[in-house]
């Protein structure tokens, strides 16, 4: 019978108070974590130096050395150790900034439901990562596409103390291309609205803010790539596609009754869901056009291929 191996996790916050109220609320976990705790950013980083730890679940604000600051060692010290960062309400800049360092954000106090399914979903993502074949591709890929300014400053006037319709229309106005595209995809059939919108605040108002933060954040991305370098590969084709899946996935999100933020979280992840196909196309342009010639008109498997 296999021996279960427990995945090792060091929680760090400076209030003694926090540590010992995580230790109690996640003592059913023993028998598949092991658990150490400090309140010192210093001694964290010691125990990461003489001991094995899969995760490391840091407290953003701390005095001698914030969570931001311990997770950028940790990540040059230790890469493998997966990063996570609890922060308050109020500090949603700071989080922004510490994307680079931190493999998952997760508010603060942070329910131990959530913290469990985090930490599942990361080792499995891990161990896909641990495919030898798969790290030889990531270790050539020289360009991806980068987070829009414009999607940014829709995220900070979302999570402003009093957001505004007005301001975030006012935002995607200012990128005519963008608004174009926007309204364009607005009025296809994929919304099915029994009007045409002919401004950004018709879309936000009818669609609401959470739809069109996803709208912005991928048709940018999908703008980032020039069809006239890919003739051989349909970028508008592959965003239909996209379209086509968000939207059957919100539909059955809606009508499963799950709620509206994993609405929210599957329209975007339809949009988002083929993005790998065009860092492939960007990145690996010979090989991944012979890869697609192969599966055409066949039973060929794409991703076997």
């Amino acid at each position: 019978m296999n021996q279960i191996v427990k995945k090792r996790i060091l929680f760090v916050d400076d209030e003694p108070l926090v540590l010992k109220g995580l230790q109690r609320t996640l003592r059913k976990m023993r028998s598949k974590w092991e658990m150490a705790f400090t309140s010192s950013s210093k001694e964290a980083l010691q125990i990461l130096d003489q001991q094995k730890m899969d995760v490391i679940i840091s407290d953003l604000k701390m005095p001698e050395m914030d969570g931001m600051q311990l997770l950028s060692q940790v990540k040059a010290r230790h890469p493998r150790v997966i990063r996570i960062l609890l922060s308050g309400h109020h500090e949603h800049e700071l989080t922004l900034q510490s994307v680079q360092y931190a493999h998952q954000n997760l508010s603060k106090p942070c329910d131990a439901v959530v913290l469990k399914q985090t930490l599942a979903k990361l080792f499995a993502l891990r161990d896909i990562l641990d495919d030898e074949s798969l790290k030889k591709i990531v270790s050539q890929i020289e360009s991806l596409p980068s987070l829009p300014a414009i999607y940014s400053e829709i995220l900070d006037e979302m999570h402003s103390d009093d957001p505004s319709i007005k301001k975030i229309s006012a935002i995607i106005a200012k990128d005519p291309s963008m608004t174009a595209k926007i309204l364009q995809v607005v009025n296809s059939v994929f919304f099915g609205l029994t009007r045409k919108i002919s401004i950004p605040q018709e879309a936000v108002m009818l669609l609401g803010l959470n739809t069109i933060k996803s709208l912005v954040l991928s048709v940018k991305i999908f703008a980032e790539f020039s069809q006239k370098k890919f003739s051989w590969f349909s970028i508008d084709e592959l965003f239909n596609h996209s379209m086509a899946v968000s939207t059957f996935a919100k539909t059955i999100v809606k009508s499963e009754k799950l709620g509206q933020e994993l609405i929210n979280y599957s329209l975007m992840a339809g949009l988002l869901h083929d993005l790998g196909k065009l860092i492939l196309a960007t990145n690996f342009h010979n090989a991944y056009q012979e890869i697609l010639a192969a599966a055409s008109g066949t039973d060929n498997n794409l991703c076997d291929l």
